[in-house]
């Protein structure tokens, strides 16, 4: 047997099926150029009809990915029929069996985030530009994708987290509404009348600019402590953090001039310090001599 004569007819015969097949991989070609051209089109008028609406900016990027993966999908899928004739999706499907089951394990993570990264944008609350407390991490949402969501947190660090933890783990949304309570204790001495002492500083905090007057403005009693009987202040002002440390502080400043113009006394902390004896004790001068 001639074995290079076989093998030459081998590589002939490969290179007319290429030849052969040359036209229909140009139209394959064509198909996912037109398939490119009509997802960035479609995007376009997706935007267009999206920014009519008050639909917020995660969910405007949701449908804009949608409608770019069908359009690719449906594409693809023609491209290979055209260059591979026996191709079909069911048959693929098919085809895949045990390796499609594989593929699914070791891509679990990104399908489990991408599925969550949907149900986010879904859901109404958490948008972006809200504030959030998350895993003892407080910042801003920056940006919500499909796989994760960017956080810039108060210190302008940016934390990049995986769509899933957001999702199975609670999150707290500091901003879901405009105004959020504050509080702090101010302790008043013993010898105050308390009554009097929480007119002033409920007085004190209402001429405080940032609260928001139309909500109640609260000074309970809470209790003795060592040095002074305490009172618990609550107030509501803007949800954001910078306002309510602002407020805050604000709030402390007012409580401090009032209660010094009443000649009320904020005490502070009693330390009690022991003292010891350090001189070295003399047994000998300390018994009696006799006379």
């Amino acid at each position: 047997m001639n074995y290079i004569e076989t093998l030459n007819k081998q590589l002939q015969a490969m290179a007319t099926g290429m030849v052969q097949m040359l036209p229909t991989l140009a139209i394959a070609l064509l198909v996912l150029l037109l398939t490119w051209m009509l997802a960035r089109s479609a995007v376009r008028i997706a935007d267009m009809i999206t920014r009519r609406t008050s639909l917020r900016q995660d969910l405007k990027l949701l449908i804009d990915t949608l409608v770019k993966l069908g359009i690719w999908l449906v594409g693809t899928v023609i491209a290979l029929t055209i260059a591979i004739p026996s191709f079909t999706l069911g048959g693929a499907v098919a085809g895949l069996g045990v390796g499609a089951l594989a593929i699914g394990f070791a891509f679990q993570d990104i399908f489990e985030n991408f599925l969550a990264g949907v149900l986010l944008m879904l859901r109404d609350k958490m948008n972006v530009g809200d504030v959030i407390e998350f895993e003892g991490m407080t910042g801003r949402v920056e940006k919500t994708t499909l796989r994760e969501t960017h956080i810039r947190q108060l210190s302008n660090e940016l934390t990049v987290v995986p769509n899933s933890m957001l999702f199975k783990n609670p999150v707290k949304i500091l901003t879901d509404e405009t105004i959020r309570r504050n509080e702090i204790v101010v302790g008043v001495s013993y010898d105050a009348d308390l009554v009097h002492a929480r007119d002033v500083i409920l007085k004190a905090v209402e001429t405080v600019q940032e609260v928001n007057t139309e909500r109640p403005i609260v000074a309970y009693a809470q209790e003795f402590n060592a040095s002074s009987i305490d009172f618990l202040v609550q107030w509501w002002a803007n949800s954001a953090p910078r306002d309510l440390r602002e407020t805050k502080s604000e709030v402390v400043i007012a409580i401090k001039k009032a209660l010094d113009a009443e000649g009320i006394e904020i005490p502070f902390p009693q330390l009690t310090m022991s003292y010891k004896d350090d001189a070295p004790s003399n047994d000998a001068e300390s018994k009696a001599v006799p006379a």
